[in-house]
């Protein structure tokens, strides 16, 4: 690198930004309209990694999010840890205006292999939904287990 050459930031990439959208202080609903949770979707780490902060309404349920690009690879990582000791690893890619990550863990009635899929879409709103699904046949149907709209948060 010469004298006057600036060093690139190793995250400063636009695919490292795919997920800028859900960014921000968040109100989250899900049926009738109803508060279930807030979250604060911020970036960290020399802006290499999205973190979120996730509590659910009443403020029993708490869990962070660690989501970051793998350049190596070139597909997006999401790693989760709740209150619970619940944990979820899910990777996958930005297409077409959605974040689409997928992987597997036990189910929680039978232990059998379950697959996670959840989609991010960013609306023309500035509203962010968050559909998350689950197979227990490798992916032959799936059921929504959580369908969520986050609003920009309103103190």
């Amino acid at each position: 690198m010469g004298a006057n050459q600036t060093p690139t930031a190793p995250c400063s990439h636009a695919r490292y930004h795919e997920f800028d959208f859900w960014l921000g202080e968040w109100d989250v609903f899900g049926a009738k309209d109803q508060l279930v949770g807030r979250s604060s979707i911020t970036r960290t780490l020399g802006d290499c990694v999205i973190h979120e902060h996730w509590r659910n309404a009443t403020g029993s349920v708490e869990g962070k999010s660690f989501n970051i690009f793998d350049g190596l690879s070139k597909v997006w990582r999401q790693y989760w840890v709740d209150n619970s000791g619940g944990t979820l690893m899910l990777e996958g890619q930005f297409a077409n205006g959605q974040m689409v990550l997928i992987g597997t863990r036990p189910n929680l009635q039978t232990g059998a292999p379950q697959q996670q899929r959840i989609t991010w879409t960013s609306n023309s709103d500035g509203t962010v939904r968050q559909h998350w699904e689950t197979s227990d046949d490798a992916g032959k149907s799936w059921q929504t287990s959580f369908d969520g709209l986050y609003r920009t948060k309103r103190d």
